[in-house]
């Protein structure tokens, strides 16, 4: 099978196409025959990609750990009637992901794909949804009521983030540019702060929670709106390796939960959710997907590779 390895370069980052076999399900795996696969540009830099579970150095890594397909094979130990079913899902950072024609994923990340959804919108639905979810609701605890702000709500998390909060009953916050005011109020937002325009800080109250999406001087800026018990709940890379206590609290990297993703496949079909592509680029273009310039963006939601089997 045709797959796209990372060429382990930080100063020249690429993807390199390669041929291996295709590889044989284990117990309580799936094997998935990849229609499309979500892109997140950062993960060539994060740990798992240049390292095994165990710590060794790991060399060639094949990233893109979001996918949606059909079950083509599946364990010794699980229900052939599976196979042929459409699913999407996330695998392990530490395990060779979809940029590829198969992939394998255990059956505790996978979920049935929504119905209403192509693979190409599906594709870009795991980690930014199961981001958002975990978040707000196994991280910040968030409540009906609360007052939320979302730093980053145009990007792929941030439009999950809004939409969950808004359905779980909250006033939610954001910060954008100013031409994605009326997108943003038109998936959930009550009030759209202009981070070029205004500091946030003088404009969005007291909150309940901040969802942090950008890190840095952002997240710096956001303690200081937060209420006596008040959560934060960061992303950004550059928190993870923190001295401060605080922001190595507030931080979390996003796991793999078919559960969590049923849930939110029901929202989906119940027509409560929307899901953004901002390009598809085919598998051969997956070095650029990742690694270079994607043109005719729409500036929202994720760039997603789609294979041509």
């Amino acid at each position: 099978m045709r797959v796209f390895r990372f060429n382990d370069s930080l100063s020249s980052p690429a993807l390199i196409s390669d041929e291996i076999p295709i590889p044989t399900p284990g117990p309580g795996q799936k094997r998935i025959r990849i229609h499309a696969a979500g892109v997140t540009r950062s993960e060539l830099v994060w740990y798992p990609t240049a390292h095994a579970l165990n710590g060794a150095v790991r060399t060639g890594a094949i990233p893109g750990h979001e996918f949606s397909g059909v079950v083509d094979a599946v364990g010794s130990d699980l229900c052939a009637d599976d196979i042929g079913q459409p699913v999407f899902g996330m695998n392990d950072w530490f395990t060779d992901g979809a940029t590829a024609e198969y992939c394998l994923a255990p059956v505790s990340s996978l979920a049935p794909k929504p119905a209403g959804l192509t693979h190409m919108e599906a594709a870009a639905v795991p980690i930014s949804a199961l981001t958002a979810w975990q978040g707000l609701f196994d991280r910040a605890k968030l409540q009906s009521g609360e007052r939320v702000l979302i730093h980053g709500g145009s990007g792929a998390v941030g439009t999950f983030a809004i939409q969950f909060a808004h359905h779980a009953g909250a006033h939610v916050i954001t910060t954008a540019s100013h031409r994605n005011f009326a997108f943003l109020a038109g998936i959930g937002a009550n009030e759209v702060i202009d981070y070029h325009a205004s500091k946030f800080e003088e404009l969005a109250g007291t909150m309940d929670i901040v969802f942090d999406l950008v890190g840095g001087e952002t997240l710096r800026r956001s303690w200081s709106l937060l209420k006596k018990e008040g959560r934060m709940v960061t992303i950004a890379a550059d928190s993870e390796g923190q001295k401060d206590e605080r922001t190595k609290s507030a931080f979390f990297i996003v796991q793999p939960n078919g559960a969590q993703l049923t849930e939110i496949s029901r929202l989906f079909e119940q027509g409560s959710l929307r899901v953004f592509v901002d390009a598809e680029v085919p598998l051969a273009r997956a070095s650029e997907a990742y690694c270079g310039t994607i043109e005719n963006r729409k500036g929202r939601g994720k760039t997603v590779i789609f294979t041509t089997n």
